[in-house]
């Protein structure tokens, strides 16, 4: 299956018979969204810049909170959480999603705020783990180190960090990527790749992959 990041918390998952687009976002965030076209978008919660599904074509299916959905020999699923660390006092909730097709598991973990064990139960066993470390709005690097400690993916993918173009307060993708060994970091200078067996099973320890934007 490819994985492309579009910006921000924005993928496309395009599996074999079924494309998913997660968390498209507003111009807002520093960004324009790229023309895309899904089967199905998922949202992980109702705030602009992660919920711009006008913006894609081809009439998907929407599933937000926490929706299940199986088609194509895709299985998707969700747990509700917090978007902060005070039980969604500050930013209310979100949701993690589960994709499962294509003999690959990825888990996408929205906003998610805090560490909390239901989240880490849940995303245990991911083969690609999408995750936020910015902070501020999510989780931080530090958090976001406990949840890849506890799922022990092959791959994971920072998201909803500070680049060039994003106007949000968030921290740079540095705090995380300085927690792990540089032989465990690869910067791939595009946007997406393929998460098959071959590079599934190619490393012995997990391995971040860093995507241009």
């Amino acid at each position: 299956m490819l994985v492309k990041w579009l910006g921000h918390s924005s993928f496309v998952l395009k599996f074999d018979n079924l494309t998913v687009v997660t968390d498209p976002y507003d111009s807002y965030v520093g960004y324009d969204m790229p023309e895309v076209s899904a089967d199905v978008v998922t949202v992980s919660h109702h705030h602009a810049d992660h919920d711009n599904v006008k913006a894609v074509s081809g009439s998907p299916i929407v599933l937000d909170k926490a929706d299940s959905f199986e088609s194509a020999g895709v299985k998707i699923s969700a747990i509700e959480t917090y978007h902060d660390k005070e039980s969604g006092r500050l930013r209310g909730k979100t949701a993690v999603f589960k994709f499962q097709g294509d003999r690959v598991t990825v888990c996408h973990m929205g906003d998610v705020g805090g560490v909390f064990p239901d989240v880490a139960d849940f995303i245990r066993g991911a083969d690609v783990l999408l995750i936020p470390v910015g902070g501020n709005y999510t989780v931080d690097a530090f958090d976001a180190l406990s949840y890849v400690l506890a799922a022990r993916p092959a791959i994971v993918v920072p998201m909803h960090y500070k680049t060039e173009d994003c106007l949000f307060d968030i921290d740079k993708i540095d705090s995380f990527i300085e927690l792990f060994d540089t032989d465990h970091v690869r910067f791939l200078g595009e946007n997406n790749f393929e998460a098959d067996k071959n590079l599934l099973t190619a490393y012995p320890d997990t391995q971040i992959i860093v995507l241009k934007k």
